[in-house]
């Protein structure tokens, strides 16, 4: 009996025993093609031995210091790195334990912005519908997952919300991309305009959509408009990378395809590739120049923020991408691996879209393609297709709610930059074969 308490509470998860590679072995013998690097978190795969080393070593050096006391040598170079790997002026680094701690971060430290500015009616963000910032109550309040929100919508903040930068669903036949494009931008100017600009801190979004939507790119142009918008305005721009940033879609941060610079970015999962919890928020010069002009004090902090072990295996994970020159791996496998799938599901009954940047892809489920009618969420879907996929060894990332938190369905994909052509048509067959038996389960 474990004594853990486990995600689902009626039934205990394989207990995984060794990994390398792109492979999790169990305690049953039993092996898993992780074609989801865990949560969109292991690009470098399992075991690798530069991070293992870095780790070894620091571990050996100093374990821990409180930032109360101490910096270190870690933490220090993994900020210049970051800094540096920056476009712009994004040239401070505030080093967390993981993604919700790192969005936190943010929302707190804009607020303080705002706050020694002489601004203190700042006090909205403003954030999109199907987002996810994570499950810290803050971070909870700031995203739009409405599954994840619900039992908790009493203790949250209230955030004015727009729409998601969602063509497949929201394109209107016959809209052009640049006229929905201008509705989504139309739209938030109006929330900013309802909300009153001298109460808003800042608009905050994933860059690409991760788990709650499945892989939602944006636009031409759309952040572009944003970032406007929000000079216009006085807003900040804070964008989260948790998911996509870190190299996922192809280069280090995802924004720069989107030719902006947010005020702040926050990061997570591929920063440390799992190796150890970490997370990290980037703020632009004149963001940190106001409070170190001001109090001279960011009013924030937790136990384990820049941990010496933590900082050794994220700065052993970016000098990997570097020198292996992974970023370009992720273009041309991701461009590999989406052919892939469009050979296997682009004529699906049951796949209507497929999307995505990169290493960051992922499969819509529709009941119907052509109404784009999504499955009886009294199905499960979702649940069924991740079930048939571990018993063919397989992790993929499905989820359920993709079109408003209670229906459709989605399956996220985001296998390790470092996997081969070979792993990827094996991953792309064992899918295959797992959404035929779950959709046989459900229909």
């Amino acid at each position: 009996m474990s004594h853990i308490i486990h995600r689902n509470l009626r039934r205990a998860p394989p207990l995984a025993v060794s990994a390398a590679g792109l492979t999790v072995r169990d305690s049953q013998g039993r092996s898993y093609l992780d074609a989801s690097g865990g949560a969109a978190v292991s690009s470098l795969g399992h075991a690798h031995p530069d991070v293992l080393a870095a780790m070894h070593a620091q571990i050996d050096r100093n374990a821990y210091a409180h930032t109360a006391f101490f910096s270190c040598d870690a933490a220090e170079e993994l900020a210049t790195r970051l800094a540096n790997d920056a476009p712009g002026d994004l040239d401070h680094v505030y080093l967390v334990s993981g993604g919700s701690e790192a969005m936190e971060t943010a929302l707190k430290l804009a607020r303080q912005y705002c706050v020694e500015a002489g601004q203190p009616k700042r006090s909205l963000f403003i954030a999109r519908r199907q987002s996810y910032h994570g499950n810290t109550l803050g971070a909870l309040a700031i995203g739009g997952n409405e599954w994840r929100r619900r039992p908790f919508e009493p203790l949250l903040i209230q955030v004015p919300r727009v729409a998601p930068c969602y063509e497949y669903r929201d394109r209107a036949e016959g809209q052009s991309t640049e006229d929905y494009t201008a509705a989504l931008l139309a739209e938030l100017e109006a929330a900013i305009l309802q909300q009153g600009p001298e109460n808003l801190i800042g608009f905050v979004a994933e860059t690409v959509v991760g788990a709650t939507a499945g892989a939602l790119p944006p636009t031409p142009g759309y952040f572009r408009g944003v970032r406007r918008l929000c000079d216009q305005y006085g807003l900040l721009l804070i964008l989260d990378e948790v998911m996509c940033g870190m190299g996922r879609t192809g280069t280090l941060y995802a924004f720069e395809q989107e030719g902006v610079l947010p005020d702040l970015v926050v990061l997570g999962k591929g920063l440390g590739a799992g190796y150890q919890p970490i997370g990290a928020v980037l703020a632009r010069e004149h963001v940190v120049r106001r409070l170190r002009e001001g109090s001279g004090a960011f009013q924030h902090g937790h136990t384990y923020m820049g941990h010496p072990v933590a900082a050794a295996a994220a700065l052993a994970v970016q000098k990997v991408i570097q020198r292996d020159c992974l970023l370009g791996a992720v273009t041309v496998r991701g461009a590999a691996f989406r052919r892939m799938l469009r050979e296997a599901f682009g004529n699906h009954p049951h796949v209507g879209d497929i999307r995505g940047r990169g290493m960051l892809l992922a499969l819509e489920l529709v009941r119907d393609r052509d109404s784009k009618q999504p499955f009886d969420p009294a199905g499960q879907l979702h649940a069924a297709v991740k079930e048939q996929a571990m018993a063919r060894g397989l992790m993929v990332y499905p989820m359920g709610g993709t079109i408003d938190g209670r229906r459709g369905d989605h399956i996220l994909l985001a296998p390790p930059f470092i996997a081969t052509e070979a792993e990827l048509a094996e991953i792309t067959s064992r899918l295959a074969d797992a959404l035929a038996r779950a959709l046989a389960s459900v229909t």
